[in-house]
């Protein structure tokens, strides 16, 4: 198991090697989930208690709110337990949890959940209903007011249906992101998303400026994270995306931020990781999107996948069945600079699953 260049070089995540994390997990609703068939980021029906109960099972490895492991239509059980497995092989030194607007919050103790008074955002198909501005300088002011222990951080994130707001934001900001987000499906609702999207764009004003742009069709981790990363950036904090295709539109909404309030930004200590099931997906292109950026970043993948397990609900994984969230790409780039095999990750995920 070692970690892949997509765009930039090797030498950022080398310099990570045996350093220690703190992980964060950003946790939010959006109505654009309730909309039959656009995401199968966990059980019909109960979409929106997917972050409640990747942040239980994470923080536990219980889940709490249901009586069992969210799993996909097909049988495909969340990312977050690549990343519960890594925690429990050389555990992150903190797990801290984002609340940008949960419909339920997750029932632990003890670990730091920061709560915002953010409420879950609307279906951007109608209007995600969000003030971004607020988000945004909440975010950076969370940035500024955060006491940092170790030696970097690493953001992930689980937002059913973010990848459909992601390519909203992207395409409302002025990028060419046709066919380049990932899904949470091996074949991607596309008439669906698309529609759902042109209804986003199409609530956009002549004359909107970006934060109103992001208000009207984006999410609140993109919004609330972009105050933050550039916070953390200010504090020259070294901070690792841990995830996909919405982590490449995160990197985007600051890239416009930047442009919008002629700053620019040292990304030295900035990257983003994901999973090669994402680098690898056809349907989608992440370094197209990074190619995008006005500014230079290392960004990497790693190359595990499910080839050591017999147990069909993983090698639905290989299949491209789920490809990315609850920051697995961070966490298996963390393993890797710690010592950790793919078969110790393998082994520890399947002894969730019986």
């Amino acid at each position: 198991m070692t970690i892949k260049t997509i765009i930039g070089n090797i030498d950022f995540a080398e310099y990570l090697r045996g350093k220690k994390g703190t992980f964060f997990l950003s946790l939010s609703n959006t109505d654009t989930a309730k909309i039959e068939g656009i995401t199968q980021a966990g059980i019909p029906g109960m979409i929106h208690l997917t972050p409640t109960l990747d942040t239980e099972f994470l923080c536990t490895g219980e889940v709490r709110s249901l009586e069992n492991i969210a799993t996909t239509p097909k049988g495909v059980p969340t990312p977050g337990l690549i990343t519960r497995a890594v925690h429990l092989l050389h555990p992150f030194n903190t797990l801290a949890l984002l609340n940008l607007g949960l419909e339920v919050k997750p029932k632990i103790d003890y670990f730091p959940l920061y709560d915002f008074g953010i409420t879950p955002s609307g279906s951007i198909g109608t209007g995600a209903n969000i003030d971004a501005m607020e988000l945004f300088e909440k975010g950076l002011e969370f940035a500024q007011e955060y006491i940092f222990y170790n030696d970097y951080i690493i953001l992930g994130e689980s937002v059913p249906s973010g990848t459909t707001t992601a390519l909203a934001t992207a395409l409302a900001l002025g990028y060419d992101a046709h066919e380049k987000f990932s899904s949470s499906f091996k074949d991607a609702p596309n008439s669906i998303k698309e529609s759902v999207v042109d209804a986003a764009l199409s609530n956009c004003k002549e004359g909107d400026d970006l934060f109103e742009k992001l208000s009207r069709v984006s999410d609140n981790m993109l919004i609330f994270n972009s105050g933050f990363v550039l916070g953390l950036q200010k504090r020259k904090i070294t901070t690792v995306l841990a995830g996909g295709t919405q982590m490449a539109a995160l990197l985007l909404v600051i890239n416009s931020i930047l442009k919008h309030t002629d700053q620019t930004i040292n990304s030295h200590k900035l990257a983003l990781c994901t999973t090669k099931w994402v680098h690898e997906d056809p349907n989608s292109d992440i370094k197209g999107l990074l190619e995008m950026l006005d500014f230079p970043i290392n960004a990497y993948y790693v190359d595990f996948d499910f080839s050591l397990t017999q147990h069909p609900a993983l090698k639905l994984y290989d299949d491209g069945e789920a490809k990315e969230g609850v920051g697995a790409g961070g966490a298996l780039m963390y393993a890797c600079l710690n010592g950790i095999t793919k078969e110790q990750i393998t082994r520890k995920v399947e002894s969730f699953l019986q």
